[in-house]
């Protein structure tokens, strides 16, 4: 199988190239409103920059959420070696971008290309290269111009508040892999273009009345908290699976979250994505994330009286440079095309 030619995985790599860490979001979403819009559906922005769609259906309104927002950083200063000083967007580890190349795009509309490395880079220079604690004040950016002061950075059009990306650098293996950054989420938000698709093309049917909604703030914590269709029963928060230590999960499987760092999901939502996975073929697994957040939990903090699920394809290395399988997007494919359809 030519993996490449598969919609979901053309649409996830088209959507990994595209920069869009927390708060610069505004290519990524007009994509996805495209593509929408190429399928037949009328979505809407919302006035914080959100997307939602009604892919149609009636009764027990279900919101199906994923988010376009990734990881990334800002400038936080001009050093006076022509470097930048960087804040981070979201949680990572350090050692997860030494090395990583990146783009700093300026307010002007300008961008330039760089690279995220630590203040001590080289071990034939520096004899604490190898010790130096990784912690983001002894991180900067080597910008790729000729720029060795502040003023020469100042020329540039860079300053404080400038976005930087970071390179996804995506590979698709002959073997069904995924490779690249940003899996988190935007693997679940081209699962769920690939649901729109068979809606449109009549292969799924919505048995319910069902919205996605595609946020574009989860990352530092508030993606969901506003702007979801107000007589929304249910949100499912559709994001990636947990992979490593004692959990279950793994690259080829649909994962659904019992608990996470904020609690337990509704019961009752749980045992229905179990039982639509089961009647679905999807090959599944049940996990408890111990450190991890989720898009409804915003909704929940916010005020929606709504149940709650989370459920995504599992992905190794969350934070860093992830890793999926072509299998996991078709089990979460597959359980999604089947529950939309409970006339529950």
């Amino acid at each position: 199988m030519n993996y490449l030619e598969d919609y979901t995985i053309k649409i996830l790599i088209d959507l990994v190239n595209i920069p869009s860490p927390s708060g610069f979001t505004e290519k990524a979403i007009s994509f996805v409103e495209s593509e929408l819009i190429s399928l037949g559906f009328t979505p809407s922005i919302t006035r914080k920059g959100a997307l939602v769609v009604e892919l149609g259906g009636e009764g027990n309104p279900l919101v199906l959420a994923a988010h376009v927002d990734t990881l990334g950083a800002m400038v936080k200063s001009l050093k006076s070696n022509g470097r930048l000083e960087i804040t981070t967007i979201g949680g990572f580890t350090m050692n997860s971008i030494e090395s990583e190349n990146c783009t700093i795009h300026t307010k002007n509309g300008q961008s330039y290309t760089g690279t995220i490395q630590s203040i001590s880079p080289s071990v034939h220079v520096f004899d604490n290269a190898r010790t130096l604690e990784r912690k983001i004040s002894n991180m900067e950016v080597r910008i790729d111009e000729e720029a060795s002061s502040v003023s020469e950075l100042r020329e540039l059009g860079i300053e404080a508040g400038d976005f930087i990306s970071f390179d996804p650098r995506p590979v698709v293996t002959e073997k069904g892999f995924v490779k690249t950054r940003h899996l988190d989420d935007k693997a679940s938000v081209a699962i769920l273009l690939s649901l729109a698709r068979k809606v449109a093309s009549g292969e799924t049917r919505c048995g319910r009345k069902t919205y996605l909604f595609f946020s574009n703030y989860e990352e530092v914590g508030h993606g969901a908290s506003a702007a979801m269709p107000l007589d929304a029963e249910e949100i499912i928060s559709v994001d990636m699976g947990a992979v490593g230590d004692t959990l279950s999960t793994n690259e080829f499987v649909v994962s659904i979250c019992a608990k996470d760092s904020g609690g337990p999901y509704d019961g009752t939502i749980v045992k229905n994505l179990i039982q639509a996975a089961r009647s679905s073929g999807a090959d599944y697994e049940v996990d408890i994330y111990p450190f991890y957040g989720s898009d409804v939990e915003a909704s929940l903090r916010a005020g929606y009286d709504v149940k709650f699920g989370l459920l995504g394809p599992g992905v190794e290395a969350s934070h860093g440079y992830e890793r999926t399988h072509y299998k996991a997007l078709e089990n979460t494919l597959r359980l999604l095309s089947k529950y939309i359809q409970a006339e529950v």
